[in-house]
């Protein structure tokens, strides 16, 4: 098989396991409406159906990223996909609000896995000068994902049910499972023989849940207490990594390596900013506008169809041009976007909607593959395990503040009421807050992203 035969079949099979986590998580947004009036729950335990599964995988991205160096990315690869897929059909099963979470977290064990080596196999896969381009289409695969997401999503779950959509995630998993199997015959294992760092990986884990739980109840007393004890307890995580041989955590790479550092920063930032705009705007529209989920999924498709379109363009843009001014005009459409969110009111057109959806989607597609080239082209190969699960620790870290944060601003405005029985009034002020919030934060991400220097030397 020549090289390039095996750089094909590694695109294809990444691009099609890019595609399957994004799919469900776009979709079940569209689907919390439905759900939370079958079991009848509340805004806060929908929050947590979204955001267990993100909650697990930032937990255990850096522990796997370790992992996947050690003991080899392409098999830790395949037994991701097989925890998704299996957690997928236990999903479509779920007899409770409760124990939908709760199978939500096995879909976050095996999404860790995959999130910590599908770039990794990519970039290794795949020489410098290419890496923007291959990544941009891995990214526009994302976003694939994205786009039928909200629009499938809306159609299965109006006219077969929600339970169908982890069903089908289930099908589609188990397909890419054995595409894997006949395609992936190759092994990275650049870190091999050296030892895993267990305690540091629990520490880790403790801390970021501590810390999340506690932010997704503010301002709840317990809630400040948490967040402070996380934020105890990662500086404590952070002076125990530097002294272990072989650490989880490869510190040095945030104290001398620049590009690295920012656009990792830029990362959380983006992602903070930006992740519960389908959230909110699925509740906006399905609530305040009074759409069915189906004409709530054409609206925000708008989004991830401007994301699939142009991130393979700025992918391939990021490698001839600084990665460095082609996020940070990303950022700055993403900003423009969330700034007209949160001047929303019941009146206002789908048209504003939709173009307030193409700026961001646009912003998105210029930010994410252009700085995901910077990060995994700042290290030397044997840290691309540990690189890549770095990077998909500030994404899903960011989504998880994102959705925290979405969720505090509701309790503040709606308290702890059921959707259907929330205030209109209320709830549109809440939404509007939270993308002020958003904008202001996504505003700042612009400075850390200009802030990470030159990729190029």
């Amino acid at each position: 098989m020549t090289e390039k035969s095996t750089q094909r079949q590694v695109l294809i099979i990444t691009t099609l396991t890019s595609f399957l986590t994004p799919f469900i998580g776009s979709s079940i947004n569209i689907a919390l409406p439905t759900i939370g009036k079958e079991f009848g729950l509340s805004a806060l335990v929908l929050g947590w159906i979204a955001t267990s599964f993100i909650l697990t995988t930032a937990a255990l991205l850096l522990p796997a990223g370790r992992l996947t160096d050690i003991y080899g990315r392409v098999k830790l690869f395949k037994m991701g996909i097989l925890i998704f897929s299996a957690g997928s059909l236990l999903c479509a099963v779920a007899w409770s609000g409760e124990v939908l979470i709760i199978f939500r977290v096995i879909q976050g064990i095996g999404g860790s896995f995959i999130f910590s080596t599908s770039t990794a196999i990519l970039v290794s896969s795949f020489p410098p000068e290419s890496r923007g381009k291959v990544l941009g289409i891995n990214v526009a695969s994302v976003y694939s994902g994205l786009s039928l997401g909200p629009v499938l999503g809306g159609f299965i779950t109006q006219y077969l049910g929600w339970r169908h959509l982890f069903s089908i995630n289930a099908f589609l998993g188990v397909i890419i499972m054995i595409t894997a199997h006949r395609i992936l015959k190759m092994e990275w294992a650049d870190a091999k023989g050296e030892s895993f760092d267990l305690k540091g990986s629990l520490l880790y884990a403790i801390v970021l849940i501590t810390f999340m739980y506690g932010f997704s109840i503010l301002p709840q007393t317990n809630g400040l207490f948490l967040v402070a004890l996380g934020l105890a307890g990662f500086i404590w995580f952070i002076k125990y990594e530097m002294n272990v041989t072989d650490p989880v955590l490869n510190v040095s790479l945030f104290r001398t390596n620049r590009v690295f550092a920012f656009s990792n920063l830029a990362a959380l930032i983006n992602y903070s900013a930006t992740f519960a705009a389908g959230f909110l705007l699925s509740f906006y529209l399905q609530y305040i506008k009074g759409m069915t989920p189906r004409g709530a999924g054409m609206i925000l498709v708008a989004q991830p169809v401007v994301m699939a379109v142009f991130s393979p363009l700025s992918g391939k843009l990021s490698d001839k041009r600084e990665p460095q001014i082609v996020a940070s005009v990303g950022m700055i459409m993403a900003t423009i976007g969330l700034i007209i969110f949160s001047f929303l009111t019941p009146e206002t057109s789908e048209t504003v909607l939709v173009i307030s959806l193409i700026f961001l989607g646009l912003g998105f597609a210029l930010f994410s593959s252009p700085n995901t080239n910077a990060v995994m082209s700042s290290v030397e190969k044997k840290f691309y395990g540990i690189a890549s699960s770095s990077l998909s620790t500030m994404r899903v870290t960011g989504q998880m503040l994102s959705m925290g944060l979405a969720l505090m601003i509701f309790s503040l405005f709606i308290g702890n009421s059921k959707m259907q029985d929330a205030d209109h009034t209320a709830l549109m002020s809440g939404i509007k807050w939270t993308f002020g919030l958003f904008s202001a934060i996504c505003f700042f991400g612009i400075f850390a992203s200009l802030s990470r220097g030159k990729t190029r030397k």
